[in-house]
């Protein structure tokens, strides 16, 4: 569920946003849409066992090839368009280029939402946005009821496709981005849901 913070100011940039969200300490996640500051709800059980299962399946093949990539959870990221009124928060994302020790992930390559039934029309909203960023090559979409994932990746020519690739047990995911695949089904090993 999607709600917006008690008496927020009408409208917000995003430098106003993080210094508004600095003094948030109720533990609540905000991200930025269209000027507007957003709650975002705690992860629900299977929607985290996704979020660490696939976050340390990227981790362990990042330092076994040793690309000098790393996975951050829950990164944040300013799309290209209105980029002076969103900030946006995938559950995670990837980055090749070094820290910059400020809030948001620099140059993400792969942006990645765990797609839970009550936050659909959010998390749709947030991978439109993240198609304005150029240095992002893929996005992935992960169900949570279900045993099936949604990859958009950019042509050769830099655009977006016009539907994504569902990929489903038994087939593997591939990330072309990072050079990394596995069975789909891995994803989902601590979550109990079955094909």
């Amino acid at each position: 569920m999607v709600a917006l913070r008690k008496n927020p100011p009408a409208r917000m940039t995003v430098d106003e946003f993080l210094a508004w969200d600095a003094d948030d300490d109720n533990g609540w996640r905000w991200q930025l849409v269209d000027g507007e500051p957003v709650s975002m709800a705690p992860a629900a059980e299977v929607h985290g066992a996704i979020q660490m299962e696939l976050g340390a399946l990227l981790r362990n093949h990042l330092l076994a090839t040793g690309r000098p990539c790393r996975v951050t959870g829950a990164p944040g990221v300013v799309p290209r368009i209105r980029a002076n009124e969103n900030f946006r928060v995938p559950d995670l994302g990837v980055t090749c280029s070094p820290p910059s020790g400020g809030v948001m992930l620099p140059e993400p390559v792969l942006l990645i939402e765990i797609l839970s039934p009550g936050n659909e029309a959010a998390t749709w909203s947030n991978v439109w946005a993240y198609t304005t960023m150029p240095s992002v090559h893929e996005i992935l979409v992960v169900r949570s009821s279900r045993m099936e994932v949604e990859l958009f990746r950019r042509n050769g020519d830099s655009n977006w496709p016009d539907a994504p690739v569902v990929v489903r047990p038994p087939a593997s995911l591939e990330l072309t981005s990072i050079g990394f695949a596995t069975p789909v089904a891995d994803l989902y090993r601590t979550t109990g849901l079955s094909r």
